[in-house]
């Protein structure tokens, strides 16, 4: 007795998404019992489910996560979404599918970084690369790689991911040398990846940051032209949550 119709489907679908030849489960689903195909369905769907888990936690683990966040108990309040914007399209990562930049700006402690790192950790669930940096740390490491003859494998593997954090931009400044560095990373990315930038100051005050007016210029420009901007105003949740408090 022939194996039905959705059996063979289910074998066919999960044997593709483990990379196996399509003819050999279609050969299969019509040669076996329905018991026979079933188990094999099982097994099939078993092992694609164990290699996405598997990407997801190599994925998130590449990411490099300070401190891995989600959306669950997010504080919504405090953002301030641009036309056409808004949480349902955040979460689904349209702007991810549509290579679009978001500038997280607004007050410090209003959840820009919180954010930023989850939406890379849904990225990584929804098996999309991400890197997550700080705007010192990734200058840093560009500028190791530099020194140790790797930048181009380094601005490689950066390349790769399709979602791009650049958190605290502006909390330290960056002189000459880490600009054009930091630079080189916005203009790669540039109609090829999303890049979520978070950051307490305007775009007027980015010269300070760069060091180079038409630095800052030159990026702004990039980031603006496939970006949004989500504002974020209130009072640190930091400072509501503290330990510390007067009196």
């Amino acid at each position: 007795m022939a194996a039905s119709e959705e059996l063979a489907r289910r074998v066919v679908e999960a044997g593709r998404s483990c990379s196996l030849t399509t003819a050999v489960p279609e050969e299969w689903s019509r040669l076996g019992t329905p018991k026979q195909v079933e188990y094999l369905a099982g097994y099939l769907e078993a092992e694609r489910s164990s290699r996405e888990a598997s990407k997801r936690a190599t994925l998130l683990r590449r990411c490099a996560l300070p401190a891995p966040k989600t959306f669950d108990g997010y504080d919504w309040s405090a953002v301030s979404w641009p036309e056409g914007m808004g949480r349902e399209s955040l979460l689904a990562l349209d702007f991810v599918e549509r290579r679009e930049d978001l500038v997280l700006m607004g007050d410090v402690g209003t959840g820009k970084t919180h954010m930023a790192s989850a939406l890379c950790a849904l990225a990584c669930e929804r098996r999309l690369e991400a890197r997550f940096f700080t705007a010192s740390s990734l200058v840093m490491r560009l500028r190791r790689a530099r020194d140790d003859g790797r930048l181009d494998r380094e601005a490689a593997l950066i390349g790769k991911a399709r979602l791009l954090v650049i958190d605290e931009l502006g909390f330290l400044p960056l002189d000459a040398d880490g600009a054009r560095l930091l630079f080189q990373v916005f203009a790669d990315a540039y109609e090829r990846q999303s890049v979520v930038i978070t950051t307490n100051l305007e775009f007027s005050r980015w010269g300070s940051v760069f060091g180079d007016d038409q630095m800052a210029a030159a990026v702004i420009d990039r980031i603006v032209h496939h970006g949004r901007l989500v504002q974020f105003r209130g009072e640190s949740y930091r400072v509501r949550h503290a330990l510390m408090q007067e009196g």
